[in-house]
């Protein structure tokens, strides 16, 4: 093996000791792993470290994990998806096992607009785990679907793993933010339709019965009360609209702001900045009226800021240096040693990805084996924009993968159950499947749209 997968090898063992082992925070392992990298360079070691400095300060994506992180965080604080759920309820509370339905379907909300799995487990399941154990739904399965569904975070766009794998110069140059988009959406609505006839399954198979009642409010009452909550959505459709579509190739058109112009304008940034803005003004009334009130609310959420901040920015620099030592290229020759055939290398890269990101965020899966998992699906003949989307599929088991997964203890921790009771659940109805829905796509057995 080449030293860049030796530089990998390592990579993966220092942020599984670090996080793992010595049970420190995942932002910490991102920086024991990018110097455990560096050590692989020899004589280039300062020179490295200088140059992944300057990559992962670059990135727009560390500023725009932030924004997704204080997006997520006022929407919890002000009860914006409390409202949502509620409107959810009073459409679906009715049918049996309706807050399964309700609690995946929240789940596909949260993650369109938060991208976290964790955030999506304790945003989701705070209220629907109460309500499903309430509704005939016991408690270890209340927790296992609460974390299973967390994996929707990254199956949807837009999430940071998705601009995290466009910052991989092999993948920017065959894919664009947009095609990508439009790729993922349809491949997590896939993984989407699967959770749903799961639920049917369950209700059918424990003998779910409707919500109580009372617990019930009218449907235009709770759209008097939260129709506010859905105008979030004007957040992600103004910058897709602007930048995919027909407004977009108008723009592209007009002389004075063309092709420049429309690439000047970045979803990234734009989505959670104007859905922040919106949550703000709609859950004005939820939030402190006093300078000092909001001091201690923003302080309050300062770690989230420190370990995400952390964690991307020296992901992207440990790529960088990986990049730099010929990874992609040591991978690649690995994978043509075996001459395995395009399905074997699919269902290779799938269970790798899966493997890896059991122990580690996707984030950190995307970084450490974006490259190599995406230029071998290439090399199988699978559409650069599919590609992209798969491996983001693959990664979305982290949520579910035990023993680590930070959703599992989240859910387990609402509903107060031993996590180890879910760990084969979450196997044999998450992790599993969606592994085979991601193999299916790359070969083009469940279509996806490329644009």
């Amino acid at each position: 093996m080449g030293l860049s997968v030796w530089a990998l090898v390592a990579y993966i063992a220092a942020i599984i000791v670090w996080n793992s082992v010595l049970k420190r925070n995942i932002g910490e392992a991102m920086v024991a792993g990018w110097i455990v990298v560096l050590l692989f360079g020899g004589g280039r070691f300062f020179e490295l470290m200088g140059k992944s400095i300057v990559f992962a300060a670059t990135q727009e994506t560390v500023f725009a994990a932030l924004a997704f992180v204080f997006m997520a965080f006022v929407m919890t604080k002000t009860g914006l998806v409390n409202r949502m759920v509620d409107i959810l309820n009073s459409t679906l509370g009715r049918v049996a096992g309706g807050a399964g339905y309700i609690s995946t379907l929240a789940s596909a909300l949260m993650g369109l607009i938060s991208g976290s799995g964790s955030g999506n487990a304790a945003s989701v399941g705070s209220v629907t785990i109460p309500w499903m154990m309430k509704s005939n739904w016991s408690a270890q399965l209340s927790a296992t679907m609460v974390a299973g569904n967390a994996g929707l975070g990254i199956a949807l766009p837009p999430c940071s793993s998705m601009f995290l794998i466009l910052g991989l110069g092999v993948v920017a140059e065959k894919v664009t933010t947009g095609a990508l988009y439009v790729a993922l959406l349809t491949a997590g609505l896939w993984t989407l339709l699967y959770r749903l006839i799961l639920v049917r399954w369950f209700v059918h198979k424990y003998n779910i019965q409707p919500l109580p009642a009372e617990m019930i409010k009218p449907f235009g009452k709770t759209m008097r009360e939260g129709w506010t909550s859905l105008l979030i959505f004007a957040g992600i459709l103004i910058p897709v609209g602007l930048t995919i579509g027909p407004v977009a190739d108008y723009l592209t058109a007009v002389k004075s702001f063309g092709p420049k112009g429309l690439k000047s304008i970045s979803m990234i940034v734009w989505i959670p900045v104007l859905i922040s803005w919106i949550a703000l003004l709609e859950g004005w009334r939820y939030l402190p009226k006093t300078a000092s009130g909001f001091y201690d609310l923003i302080q309050s959420s300062a770690r989230r800021y420190v370990v995400v901040g952390a964690t991307l920015f020296f992901a992207f620099a440990a790529g960088d240096v990986m990049t730099k030592l010929g990874l992609a290229k040591d991978m690649m020759a690995i994978l043509q040693t075996f001459s395995l055939s395009p399905l074997m290398t699919i269902i290779l890269v799938g269970i790798l990805v899966t493997v890896v990101g059991g122990p580690l965020t996707s984030t950190a899966t995307v970084v450490a084996i974006g490259s190599v998992s995406f230029s071998a699906l290439l090399y199988a003949g699978v559409d650069p924009a599919i590609a992209a989307a798969v491996i983001l599929i693959f990664s979305s088991t982290e949520g579910a993968s035990p023993p680590g997964a930070a959703p599992i203890f989240i859910a387990c921790g609402i509903a107060n159950v031993d996590p180890v009771k879910t760990f084969v659940p979450l196997i044999v109805y998450y992790v599993v499947p969606i592994l085979v829905i991601g193999v299916l796509i790359s070969l083009g057995w469940l279509p996806v749209m490329t644009v």
